[in-house]
């Protein structure tokens, strides 16, 4: 059963959370999961002057996706800072091109998930995930969020990123804060969920 976790990352974030949703899918018997990532849109020289080239020599080795590794899986797991309160244009421009997949119907029935940042606590982490899923819905896939059965999602002992529509991260407004411990048990949660959930709808 082949996963893939297709994400953008710029500073690092939420490679951090594809690695925990990567995790959490491997504990489910017989899944497998493969990080790939959406092509970069921004030019190199906006790259270098905000840093984004130099954090990004972490995870260079991370392949393109593909519309093939969307049509092979059997789930899909997206990952996506928040810009403005919406997916990042990376993975919108990325999502415009699968029509191709729409036409053939060749995302009908594969459970579809998404897992945010934002600079901030209140910077639109909900309104991102709920708003990619209109496009997942328009696949024809079926929604997996991060239920309550997470209790990390209850607690307020610290601040942090997850909701019952995915796991999410608080970055900074300078990007100086990497996901706790609570956001990464919360993405492994949400990888094995839906690896769960697409082990049962493979069952014959």
């Amino acid at each position: 059963m082949r996963i893939p976790i297709v994400f953008y990352s710029a500073y690092g974030h939420i490679y951090r959370m594809a690695e925990a949703v990567a995790e959490g899918i491997r504990d489910v018997k017989g899944a497998e999961p493969v990080l790939k990532m959406v092509p970069e849109t921004l030019p190199q020289s906006v790259l270098e002057s905000t840093g984004i080239a130099a954090a990004r020599k972490a995870f260079a080795h991370i392949p393109a996706v593909t519309l093939e590794d969307l049509e092979t899986a059997d789930a899909v797991i997206f990952g996506t800072p928040t810009r403005f309160g919406n997916m990042c244009a990376q993975m919108r421009a990325f999502l415009d091109s699968t029509g191709p997949l729409w036409q053939k119907r060749a995302l009908v029935g594969k459970v579809g998930s998404v897992f945010t940042s934002s600079a901030t606590q209140h910077g639109g982490q909900e309104s991102t995930i709920l708003s990619f899923h209109i496009t997942l819905l328009h696949h024809g896939m079926i929604i997996a969020g991060l239920p309550y059965a997470y209790e990390g999602l209850a607690r307020i002992d610290e601040m942090s990123g997850g909701s019952p529509y995915g796991a999410s991260t608080i970055a900074g407004g300078k990007g100086e804060r990497m996901p706790n411990e609570n956001e990464l048990n919360g993405a492994r949660y949400q990888g094995r969920y839906v690896a769960q959930i697409a082990a049962k709808l493979a069952r014959p």
